[in-house]
């Protein structure tokens, strides 16, 4: 796919399953510079991780930061203030995305919001279940960087591809000016 669409990507394995591997992917038009895995898991019964991705230069960076959190709130609030101390998170511009699992207000998501309410981030759109989408488990927060658009990518081949819609964001990024 990536090679049929000019896409860099990474991957990062949670676990096995018997028809292939399960975990997160970033795939993207811009060179990625760096990665990093953390695993989140937290649980015996559900292993989860973080992957994150450096892209640009000394001028305009941005580091993207992929997960899919627990289906159990307890496991998710330790998830998300494991994700909150990770280094990649708190170093400059940054967006974290994924399955944030959370259909209703919990702690988790609570503390996301309140960590992220002082950033541009714009009321969830619904992704999920995909042919009829009603509730916004997929999320895009962001860190030093202005969100200016978040909606689903709600289309035929989009309903069929997975069980959630694609989210997207239009995210402006801070332009570093250097002495020179």
């Amino acid at each position: 796919l990536c090679s049929a669409l000019k896409l860099n990507f990474v991957f990062a394995t949670t676990r096995i399953h018997k028809l292939g591997e399960l975990g997160n992917a970033i795939l993207s038009r811009f060179p990625i510079e760096s990665c990093s895995v953390l695993d989140i898991s937290h649980s015996r019964i559900e292993k989860r991780g973080v992957l994150a991705a450096h892209f640009g230069d000394a001028d305009c960076s941005l580091t993207a930061i992929a997960t899919h959190l627990s289906l159990v709130d307890r496991t998710r609030t330790r998830q998300v203030q494991s994700l909150l101390h990770h280094p990649e998170l708190n170093a400059g511009t940054s967006v974290l995305l994924g399955d944030m699992n959370a259909w209703r207000k919990c702690k988790a998501t609570r503390t996301l919001d309140d960590e992220f309410s002082r950033h541009d981030n714009h009321n969830w759109p619904a992704s999920f279940p995909a042919p009829r989408p009603v509730l916004a488990l997929d999320r895009i927060y962001s860190m030093n960087a202005e969100v200016k658009e978040v909606y689903s990518h709600n289309t035929p081949s989009a309903r069929r591809a997975s069980d959630h819609l694609p989210v997207v964001a239009r995210v402006h990024l801070p332009l570093r000016i250097t002495a020179g």
